[in-house]
């Protein structure tokens, strides 16, 4: 399989990621954790897991998901606070039925909640 390299700041390093890999969600996406109660919206997306090895062996191995699937950022929100999240793939669903986020950056980031999801403000796209 033909690969390719990306820094990645959370790493630290050079990521190896495959030169096609399929994001099943988008930026502006809204999203539920499968396995813990939060929700969030999509901000920035890693084609692979990009984040430190500290951080990927703190998941308990039972629950830990693969590298090589898409990664998300999020504005997430439970019942007790809002933070950033960065969350597998596999553990996501699409949640933009149950409304907007109630994240105090997503206003920042985003343009109104439409359809289920929002739009990025114009200038903040790479």
């Amino acid at each position: 399989m033909n690969r390719a390299s990306f820094f990645s700041p959370q790493a630290g390093r050079l990521i190896e990621a495959p030169l096609k890999t399929k994001a099943r969600f988008a930026i502006g996406d809204v999203v539920r954790q499968r396995l813990y109660d939060f929700r969030g919206v999509v901000f920035d997306i890693d084609p692979v897991f990009a984040n430190s090895e500290e951080w990927y062996e703190s998941i308990p191995a039972e629950i830990r998901p693969h590298r090589d699937q898409p990664y998300y950022h999020l504005l997430a929100e439970n019942e007790e606070s809002s933070y950033v999240a960065y969350v597998s793939q596999q553990n996501l669903t699409a949640d933009g039925q149950a409304g907007p986020v109630d994240h105090p950056s997503v206003h920042d980031m985003f343009e109104n909640f439409d359809s289920g999801r929002y739009r990025l403000r114009r200038g903040l796209a790479h």
